[in-house]
């Protein structure tokens, strides 16, 4: 706006003097609702309005599950290597690279183990921020890792996953890990130590054909989208038109998929109450 104009509508403020709005102040959900920032953090990032659950990442889920946020990280220096030494249009290496410094993290997964209502658990939780939480060998080792340490400690284990699929830069090492972490996970089961799969939006490729559908209960946040292939894929694989909520969790737990679905507030309560139940304790509210 020219300088006259602003003075005959009363702006005295110099242009450059002019502040804008502090960018994260706000969050608008897909169905178009508009969230103050703060409100949506102490909602458990979940929208008021109209129940949809933003994504997350470990930071987020650690404080919702560990009493007073406080754990112990586990293999926290573990990152990957580039035994291929692939490159597309990027060396993979450098994709490495930006991912860490652009989030903060190792990796696509980070393991930890604290206390939750009192009692002990190992939680591996997927980063989606981190190549699409794509799952190469040391997303595998480091669950496979979680898994030694709750069967060495007899302590519960809970995987949250997030990922997009198999890290393709890794090629087979990434496929590998699908029965790499599904032999620790049958360890546990000899062992009868409790296993809880959460998936949350997104869930597919390799990381659901392996962990994320083995727990000894599986669960879900609502609305989140769950399968193997994506539904183009599927769609155009089988000729057929997909049903509206195909691969949602609602759908997943119509078909026996899942065995419940729970809101992210309820799901600190809803963890520690199957593991009562199933360890022959006292429930707590």
């Amino acid at each position: 706006m020219a300088w006259f104009r602003r003075t005959q509508k009363g702006i005295q403020t110099a242009t450059e003097d002019k502040k804008d709005v502090p960018k994260g102040l706000w969050y608008k959900s897909p169905t178009g609702k508009i969230v103050d920032a703060e409100q949506l953090e102490k909602n458990f990032y979940v929208s008021p309005e109209d129940g949809y659950h933003v994504r997350i990442g470990s930071n987020e889920y650690f404080k919702i599950l560990f009493d007073d946020n406080k754990y112990t990280e586990l293999d926290k220096n573990l990152s990957s290597r580039d035994p291929l030494e692939f490159e597309d249009t990027k060396k993979y290496t450098d994709r490495l690279d930006d991912a860490q410094k652009k989030t903060g993290l190792k990796d696509a997964v980070r393991t930890a183990v604290g206390k939750s209502k009192g009692k002990d658990l190992v939680v591996a939780c997927m980063d989606f921020a981190f190549i699409g939480g794509s799952m190469g060998s040391v997303v595998g080792e480091k669950i496979s890792r979680a898994a030694d340490h709750a069967l060495e400690n007899k302590i519960p284990l809970m995987v949250i996953s997030k990922s997009g699929g198999a890290r393709m830069m890794e090629a087979a090492y990434s496929l590998m890990q699908l029965a790499k972490t599904s032999a620790k996970l049958a360890q546990l089961a000899d062992a009868k130590i409790p296993y809880i799969s959460l998936c949350t939006d997104p869930t597919t490729g390799g990381t659901t054909a392996s962990f994320a559908m083995l727990g000894d209960i599986n669960i879900a946040e609502p609305g989140a989208l769950i399968g193997f292939a994506g539904p183009r894929v599927v769609k155009d694989t089988t000729g057929k038109d997909l049903p509206e909520d195909f691969q949602t969790s609602e759908f997943l737990l119509e078909h026996g998929f899942l065995d419940f679905i729970t809101k992210r507030s309820e799901l600190k309560n809803r963890v520690n109450q199957y593991l009562d139940l199933i360890q022959n304790k006292p429930i707590r509210a």
